[in-house]
């Protein structure tokens, strides 16, 4: 039951298989990194509650994570899983160019079956890469565009989740 005041808001985690939606939803919740995971199958539920800044009252938000399978693709637009939905992040995976393309679909799709819901893209895994090397073929999405995490180290993930949280605040009033 969450306590008086809060609000309950339910968040998909989309991309590729293998991008770390899991790892990102487990670091956030746990605040921890396990290096082998089962691959998601339909879609695992988590909840962690968020503390909001002053600008959003410093009201506390309950986030239902719904991690979903990567199989999904663009199909996650035909199925039950997005009903309630009111955010989504989309997650690319920073040494795999072909996950951005992905992520691009993916955000297309949210426009279109969630307009108006918040949304943002994240490029996992930025622990893999040379800070000083160009981000692959960002698949028409501005650099600026995405937030860089690392579901290992923990860098950006809470500002990500926090960012989220703060949008689907002001969306409801």
């Amino acid at each position: 039951m969450i306590p008086s005041g809060r609000q309950s808001a339910k968040v998909m985690l989309l991309g590729d298989i293998g991008v770390g939606k899991t790892s990102l939803a487990k670091r956030l919740v746990f605040d921890r990194f396990e290096g082998h995971y089962k691959t998601t199958i339909g879609v695992e539920i988590l909840t962690h509650d968020i503390q909001l800044s002053g600008a959003c009252n410093h009201e506390t938000m309950r986030l239902v994570l719904w991690d979903t399978d990567g199989d999904f693709g663009e199909a996650i637009f035909s199925t039950m899983y997005l009903a309630g939905a009111l955010g989504a992040l989309v997650v690319a995976d920073a040494t795999r160019p072909d996950s951005f393309a992905r992520m691009n679909g993916l955000l297309q799709g949210l426009a279109t079956h969630l307009p108006g819901r918040p949304s943002a893209a994240l490029v996992n895994k930025i622990d893999l890469i040379d800070p000083g090397l160009a981000m692959p073929d960002l698949a028409g999405l501005r650099k600026e565009e995405l937030a860089r995490t690392s579901a290992l180290t923990g860098e950006g993930v809470m500002p990500v989740f926090q960012t989220m949280a703060e949008a689907i605040w002001r969306r409801a009033r």
